[in-house]
């Protein structure tokens, strides 16, 4: 049986010279460069508009190209940002799972409390203010549960979405070619 591979998607851009691709506070080497706010976002937009599990094919087009090729050193920039922000990412899910956790813990404790209360003023039944009472300590209980709820069962898929996302435009096949006129 053979094994179907991800399409490869493209993706191009266009820049006047290769720094105009480079954030130009980040102090380090260029291939450990951040990507230009602009160049990032161009590029993680059209990445997230395909299938997680697509490849890539980055084609770079250069108006003023340098005598040397900067192919290696466009594509060594690229991948190492996208790695760099599949590692936030990662810390991010992780973050994320670990409060999640500690508020579920928190909100169950919290619920429960809130039960022991209902559960203890439901022998006052005749008291309307009492009724009351019981239903708001029943109603803010489960309240109290929905961010905890909502954080272990829907936030982390987005983030999950993002990290595979990352990772293959950390292996995206870059080109750079000089632009046509």
């Amino acid at each position: 049986m053979k094994k179907n591979h991800p399409p490869i998607h493209q993706i191009e851009i266009r820049i006047a010279e290769v720094p105009q691709l480079f954030n130009s506070m980040d102090p380090t080497p260029f291939h450990h460069r951040d990507l230009d706010i602009d160049a990032e976002r161009f590029l993680e937009s059209w990445a997230l508009e395909f299938p997680q599990d697509s490849h890539f094919r980055i084609i770079v087009h250069i108006e003023q190209m340098t005598p040397e090729d900067p192919t290696k050193l466009v594509e060594t920039a690229i991948q190492n940002h996208f790695e760099y922000k599949a590692i936030l990412a990662r810390r991010n899910l992780s973050l994320l799972l670990v409060e999640g956790r500690t508020s579920m813990l928190i909100g169950l404790g919290f619920l429960g409390l809130c039960l022991l209360g209902a559960d203890l003023l439901s022998v006052f039944s005749n008291n309307t203010f009492l009724k009351i009472l019981k239903e708001s300590l029943l109603i803010g209980g489960w309240v109290a549960m929905w961010r905890p709820m909502q954080m272990v069962l829907y936030d982390w898929w987005p983030i999950v979405r993002r990290i595979k996302i990352y990772q293959n435009l950390s292996r995206a096949i870059v080109q750079v070619k000089p632009a046509k006129t």
